[in-house]
């Protein structure tokens, strides 16, 4: 802290003499004058040094005001003078520290914020450019301030912050005193603020509307002249039909009507394996953990090992059937070899609706190991449907035993029994064998 001016060399130092008396009996009166004496010498303190002294006799007089032996108020409406007291010390205090400064630390200070905020923030490609200049602009600023070579890299965002971080060496380098250099620290200070506020008018995603966020991100790009309404769904299905996953996603994120994100899911199912990015798949699988349905079909559709571990908790949820029927049928589609067993185990569950499901499943994965129990299935179950869908899943097995365990029932009055029976028989009749012999370790129903 200075005034700028030169001292004089041959100016009085300071004596005791001058700093304020700490009153040996403290009364209200006595201290209150005290305090007078300290706010004066607050007002006329031109360095930090000055400013030390005050911050001591402040808590000197806090000290004795603890001490001190002052009259209780006699009612509500008489002032408290230890209160009052109290008060003034801390406005006097708040005072203190408002003329402290500013320092080489305070600038610093703020680089480190602009570094996080910079890190932090979704910038669009305009706000991006207007982060550079604003930069730029304080390199500049720097620069010239201290004397210094500041390079600016603005390439990208881990160049913008390097160069911020050198400006923070450079500061720290010039090694600035709070009463010699305190002009030089202002005009940082100063600069450091306009970054600040730079930064904060940079055009962020967040400051978009929806719309305006997917017209920078090229969303409407394929749209033609001919279009159907609205034009988020137009613009959908042309990512669709060109494989556009990513701006499938973005949509789905940004758009949170209930018929966007019921046509984007749609897309996704229909696209199936094509739609299996890395982003994709972390989407749907953090629905599915949610027991989203949709979701989870969907990651069938795509063959998604991934959410093998995530699909097979559901497998025991009895209580919610809908659940249970789509897992099953995503599990079939992946082709889950470590279903086999939890599958083969739902084929005795009570609800006749869900047990076809296991069936067409264990059909789907197409694993020898489910043979057995989907022979006994097909053999004693009461439910039509069931058996059906067990005959059906030997016959995709499609190894002999399987082939042979449903042409034995080629008299079955169920029609669909009937007919992959008649299937299975013309198979082995011609000599051909699709799978693979079951294996030592068949899983039991």
């Amino acid at each position: 802290m200075s005034n700028g001016e030169d001292e004089p060399e041959d100016a009085p130092e300071e004596t005791d003499a001058e700093s304020p008396t700490l009153p040996g009996d403290v009364t209200e009166e006595s201290l209150s004058e005290y305090l007078d004496e300290v706010e004066s010498k607050l007002e006329a303190a031109e360095t930090e040094a000055d400013l030390d002294d005050v911050e001591a006799l402040l808590s000197d007089a806090e000290s004795s005001l603890s001490e001190a032996d002052l009259p209780d108020p006699e009612d509500e409406d008489e002032e408290n003078l230890r209160e009052a007291l109290e008060s003034r010390i801390e406005d006097l205090r708040s005072s203190l520290s408002d003329a402290r400064g500013p320092y080489a630390e305070d600038v610093i200070d703020d680089v480190e914020a602009a570094i996080d905020d910079i890190e932090s923030a979704e910038w669009t490609e305009t706000g991006l450019e207007e982060v550079e200049a604003a930069i730029e602009a304080f390199a500049a600023h720097v620069a010239e301030t201290l004397g210094v070579d500041v390079e600016p890299e603005t390439d990208d965002v881990d160049a913008l912050v390097l160069t911020l971080e050198s400006i923070t060496e450079a500061i720290e380098d010039a090694d600035l005193d709070a009463d010699a250099d305190a002009e030089t620290i202002a005009t940082l200070v100063e600069g450091a603020e306009t970054l600040s506020a730079d930064l904060e008018d940079a055009e962020r995603w967040e400051d978009l509307g929806t719309n305006e966020q997917l017209l920078a991100e090229g969303f409407f790009d394929v749209l033609g002249h001919y279009k159907d309404y609205p034009v988020e769904w137009s613009a959908l299905k042309a990512h669709e039909e060109a494989g556009n996953v990513d701006m499938i996603l973005l949509a789905l994120d940004s758009l949170q009507s209930d018929f966007m994100e019921r046509h984007c899911m749609e897309a996704f199912e229909r696209m199936g394996k094509r739609a299996a990015t890395e982003a994709a798949l972390d989407e749907l699988l953090g629905r599915a953990e949610k027991r989203e349905k949709v979701a989870i079909r969907i990651l069938g559709k795509m063959a998604a090992d991934e959410a093998t571990e995530t699909l097979l908790e559901y497998v025991d949820e009895d209580s919610d059937p809908q659940l249970q029927k789509a897992t099953f049928k995503a599990l079939g589609e992946i082709g889950a070899s470590e279903a086999v067993q939890p599958l083969a185990n739902k084929l005795e569950m009570e609800d006749d609706n869900v047990r076809p499901y296991a069936a067409r499943a264990l059909g789907l994965i197409g694993d020898a190991r489910a043979v057995d129990p989907l022979a006994e299935t097909l053999s004693s179950d009461e439910s039509a449907d069931v058996r059906s869908a067990a005959a059906w899943a030997l016959r995709q097995i499609g190894t002999r035993e399987a082939l042979e365990a449903v042409a034995e029932h080629d008299d079955e009055r169920v029609f669909i029994v009937q007919t992959e029976a008649e299937k299975a028989k013309e198979t082995l009749d011609a000599g051909t064998d699709t799978g693979t012999d079951a294996d030592a370790d068949a899983p039991t129903a």
